[in-house]
């Protein structure tokens, strides 16, 4: 994900690689790294609840808005001055392209309308309820100013505050008796999963395309689409496969390898390992069969794959 150890890596290394000729590109980068370190200690703990509880206690709340808004922030950056400015550097084209669909990943996991997946608070009337007083905009066609998602607006403001410390409570004039209202505060309540799926689908054809098979950043992309689909498209099968195929493609490369990488290499092929087997001899659930429990299965499921250490975060 967004978080993950390998993704954090190329983020600092290529930091500092574009920063003679491009020290805008390089400060973006760092600002990117700062924020994923920050996001993945949250979803870290996050993970080790399972579930967020907001009828025990405001940290749920607080845990879930905070990686919400690391998130929206972390996409604004990427969006605004990493993604434009990628141009022929191919590790980091291909970095800027996964990170984009880790963060819709993330508020798929945890924000998406209709909710699939237990690891985030479920806030039913979000949809419905006014944002800020207003009443909620009808979804517009877009101009040939970029994607249209639906109503969100990620080139407002956000990239210009600050990112220290991060959010600490709820936003002046609210507070958590006003829990949908500040979700929707956040990030608009809808559905994110095509949108996530076709980021995914579109770094994967631009990794397969310039990365060899055994590339830790590619396998890290491979491993983080494995687990979205198996946790967020409910397709177990279509999992299994991206992560067999994967480890196939890991055998027949024949390009070398760093000590670093290949390192990072064999942890994610033990991480894939794992997923080749999440599930089985479980009921299976695919979002394309029509209405089902989802979350309820993803329930049991969620914790069936144990990384090893220094993978927390195999999404």
């Amino acid at each position: 994900m967004a978080s993950s150890e390998v993704d954090q890596k190329f983020l600092g290394r290529l930091a500092r690689d574009v920063e003679p000729n491009n020290s805008h590109l390089s400060q973006m980068l760092f600002k990117i790294l700062g924020l994923s370190i920050n996001l993945s200690g949250q979803l870290v703990k996050a993970r080790k609840q399972r579930r967020l509880d907001s009828s025990k206690s405001t940290h749920s709340w607080e845990l879930y808005f905070h990686i919400i808004w690391l998130s929206r922030e972390g996409l604004v950056m990427l969006e605004q001055y990493v993604l434009p400015m990628v141009g022929d550097h191919v590790e980091l084209k291909v970095l800027a392209h996964k990170l984009r669909a880790s963060f819709y990943h993330i508020f798929v996991l945890f924000h998406n309308n209709p909710q699939v997946s237990p690891m985030g608070i479920s806030t039913p009337e979000v949809n419905s309820a006014p944002t800020m007083g207003r009443s909620p905009e009808p979804h517009k066609l877009d101009k040939g100013k970029g994607v249209d998602r639906g109503g969100i607006d990620m080139t407002s403001g956000y990239a210009n505050m600050s990112l220290e410390g991060g959010p600490v409570g709820p936003p002046p004039g609210f507070d958590l008796q006003d829990s949908e209202q500040l979700a929707s505060f956040l990030l608009p309540s809808v559905d994110y999963l095509p949108t996530a799926h076709g980021y995914f689908k579109e770094a994967i054809a631009i990794a397969d395309s310039l990365l060899w098979g055994s590339h830790s950043l590619r396998l890290s992309l491979k491993t983080e689409y494995a687990a979205f689909l198996y946790e967020c498209v409910h397709d177990h099968e279509a999992s299994r496969r991206v992560a067999k195929k994967t480890i196939a493609e890991v055998y027949e490369a024949t390009e070398g390898m760093d000590d670093d990488m290949f390192s990072d290499a064999c942890e994610l092929v033990t991480v894939l390992g794992k997923m080749m087997k999440r599930g089985l001899g479980t009921q299976k659930t695919s979002r394309s069969t029509g209405p089902s429990p989802a979350p309820q299965a993803t329930s049991e499921s969620v914790a069936t794959a144990v990384p090893p250490a220094g993978m927390e975060n195999p999404i």
